[in-house]
C-alpha cells in the first residue's frame, strides 16, 4: 500500500480524515456490540481493585473507554498481532528482522513512536490485502491466546471491570485493526471497541483504510461520534490510556486517567489534576517517577518482535 502520509497531512483534509476514521470506527463498533449481545462468551478475572467513589452505579449515561497499547496491554497490540502472522508465514525472516528493534524499543520507552507505527500499520494493510476478513478474525482469536492474554495489565483490567460491575459500558479505543480490538474486548468481557477500519469489499480486504488510523485526533472524534450514537453524557465518561498522543480523548471525558504515563502525558495530567495509576513494575514505575501498587502490572517477559516492514520507505 502506498504510504499514508498521516503524519504530515494537510490541516483540512487531515479534520477530514479523522472525523471518518472516527465516524466508521463508531459504527463497526456499534454493530459488533450488537451482534455479539446473546452469544458473547466472556473471560473475566478476579479484580482486585476498584475506585471506591467511582464509577456511579446504574449510571446508563456514563461509559468507559480505554486505550490498549501499553494501557490494557503491555506492548503494541499490532505488533502482536504481526508475530501471529509471522508464524503463519504471511511474510518471511528477512522482514522480520528489520522490525525487531522497533519493538524492543517500544517494550523499553513505554511510548508510542509515530514514525514506527505508521510503518507498522502500512506494512499490515499490504500484507492483509486480499485476504478475507472472516480470515483474519479467525487468526485473531488465535493470536490473543498465543501473544496477548498473558501481557493484559490486572490493574487497568480492574479498573475496566469496575465499570461493568457499575453497569456501565466499556469500549477500547486503539489504532489497532478494529477486527483484532473487538476480539481482544471480547475476549475480555468488555462491551466492544473502537479501531481502525480497514476498507473491505465483498468481505475482502482492500489494501486501503477508511479514513485514517484511528490515533491522536481520531480517537477523540471516535469517542464524540460513539458517545451520540449511545446517548452518553460525556461529562460523567471516563477515558484512560498511556499517551500524550490521546489527550485530546482524555479532554473529551469528565473523569480522565493517565495509565503508565509517558513523560509527556505524565506532566500534562499533573498540570490538569487528572488521576494517575501505574501498574508497571518499581523499577519501571521509578523512572516516571510514580509509585507503583506492589504486586501488580509485573512486566511480561521477553522483547519478542512482530511484523517487519512489508514496503521499505522511499
Amino acid at each position: 500500500m502506498a504510504a499514508l502520509g498521516w503524519l504530515t497531512p494537510r490541516r483540512r483534509s487531515a479534520t477530514a480524515r479523522s472525523v471518518l476514521a472516527g465516524e466508521a470506527s463508531a459504527e463497526a463498533a456499534r454493530k459488533s456490540s450488537q451482534e455479539a449481545q446473546e452469544t458473547q462468551e466472556t473471560e473475566v478475572p478476579p479484580s482486585p481493585v476498584k475506585e471506591a467513589e467511582f464509577p456511579v452505579h446504574g449510571d446508563d449515561r456514563a461509559a468507559a473507554f480505554f486505550d490498549l497499547d501499553n494501557t490494557v496491554m503491555q506492548g503494541a497490540a499490532l505488533f502482536h498481532f504481526g508475530r501471529g502472522l509471522y508464524k503463519r508465514k504471511f511474510f518471511d525472516t528477512r522482514e522480520l528482522a528489520k522490525f525487531a528493534w522497533q519493538q524492543a524499543w517500544f517494550r523499553l520507552a513505554g511510548v508510542e513512536d509515530p514514525e514506527h507505527m505508521q510503518d507498522a500499520r502500512d506494512s499490515a494493510l499490504s500484507i492483509v490485502k486480499g485476504h478475507r476478513v472472516s480470515e483474519l478474525k479467525s487468526i485473531g482469536e488465535e493470536i490473543y491466546d498465543e501473544y496477548m492474554a498473558e501481557r493484559i495489565w490486572p490493574g487497568t483490567r480492574a479498573l475496566a471491570q469496575a465499570h461493568l460491575d457499575a453497569g456501565q459500558k466499556v469500549w477500547l479505543v486503539t489504532a489497532a485493526p478494529v477486527e483484532i480490538a473487538q476480539v481482544i474486548a471480547r475476549r475480555l468481557g468488555l462491551t466492544g471497541a473502537l479501531g481502525t477500519v480497514a476498507e473491505s469489499v465483498a468481505g475482502i480486504y482492500t489494501g486501503r483504510l477508511v479514513g485514517e488510523p484511528l490515533h491522536g485526533p481520531a480517537k477523540a472524534e471516535a469517542v464524540r461520534a460513539l458517545a451520540a450514537a449511545e446517548d452518553l453524557d460525556l461529562s460523567r465518561c471516563a477515558a484512560y490510556s498511556d499517551s500524550h498522543n490521546d489527550i485530546p480523548m482524555l479532554s473529551l471525558v469528565g473523569h480522565p486517567y493517565a495509565i503508565n504515563p509517558d513523560a509527556k502525558l505524565r506532566r500534562h495530567a499533573r498540570q490538569m489534576d487528572w488521576r494517575l495509576r501505574d501498574y508497571r513494575t518499581g523499577r519501571k514505575a521509578a523512572k516516571v517517577g510514580i509509585p507503583a501498587a506492589a504486586g501488580v502490572g509485573a512486566v511480561a517477559g521477553g522483547t519478542a518482535a512482530a511484523i517487519a516492514l512489508h514496503r521499505r520507505r522511499r
